[in-house]
């Protein structure tokens, strides 16, 4: 019973679009949600990259890039948050961060999550360097500290547990790969979510009611991948 009123209060929130300040109240879930629309404004997201060489001649090669910026012309005009690196260590991950306030304190927190984003691998494609699509795994999750690039071993690595690749980690879920359909030419919108199957995913927000959103981009495809979301919708819920 609580599974189906928490996702009926997700799509109820998400259609109406409301805001971390605004909750529901049902059977004793509290409901709170936090949009971003990019076409409108970055919300305070932030780019970032791990998984790959800390020295700056050998992470040059990786030809990492973000943006707020357009999206592709086929798809219009409207502004999103675009993210592009060339996989040399067959492990890249590309992410983007952002600081949620105003919950309460030291709690545990249902997420649910439904990202839009654009790609532009096809389905059933295959490389010598593996697929661009189903190779290349798209991950959200939550954590009460900020996620942070630091060096071990030489290399840039998240100091939360992402998993790896198509493995979830204490931080982090997989919502499935990048990958558009069959024949895609062109950029092409897709939604991926953890509501549909009800994937849990559970944060503790910290002593000052914070938790740190991350969605990103764990690659095993030797390559590059260019990506641009447009929308990140998020749903948390709490029992009292």
């Amino acid at each position: 019973m609580k599974c189906r009123v928490f996702l009926c209060a997700f799509v109820w929130i998400i259609c109406a679009g409301c805001s971390l300040s605004e909750s529901a109240l049902q059977d004793g879930l509290y409901v709170f949600s936090d949009v971003s629309d990019f076409s409108k404004s970055q919300y305070g997201w932030e780019a970032d990259f791990t998984d790959y060489p800390a020295t700056q001649e050998d992470s040059m090669k990786f030809n990492l890039r973000s943006d707020y910026t357009n999206l592709p012309a086929n798809l219009g005009s409207k502004k999103a948050m675009m993210l592009s690196g060339n996989n040399l260590s067959d492990d890249l991950f590309m992410f983007m961060k952002k600081k949620v306030t105003g919950l309460t304190p030291n709690t545990a927190y249902n997420i649910v999550f439904e990202i839009k984003f654009a790609t532009n691998a096809p389905s059933g494609s295959s490389t010598a360097g593996g697929s661009p699509g189903e190779s290349v795994f798209l991950k959200a999750g939550a954590s009460n500290v900020e996620p942070q690039k630091v060096i071990l071993e030489s290399n840039y690595t998240l100091n939360v547990d992402k998993g790896k690749q198509l493995d979830r980690g204490e931080n982090m879920i997989v919502l499935g790969n990048i990958a558009g359909g069959a024949n895609i030419q062109d950029y092409t919108l897709i939604t991926r979510t953890n509501a549909d199957s009800y994937v849990p995913f559970v944060a503790t927000s910290n002593n000052a009611g914070e938790l740190w959103l991350i969605v990103g981009t764990d690659s095993g495809y030797t390559g590059t991948t260019t990506i641009y979301y447009t929308n990140v919708s998020v749903v948390f819920s709490a029992t009292y």
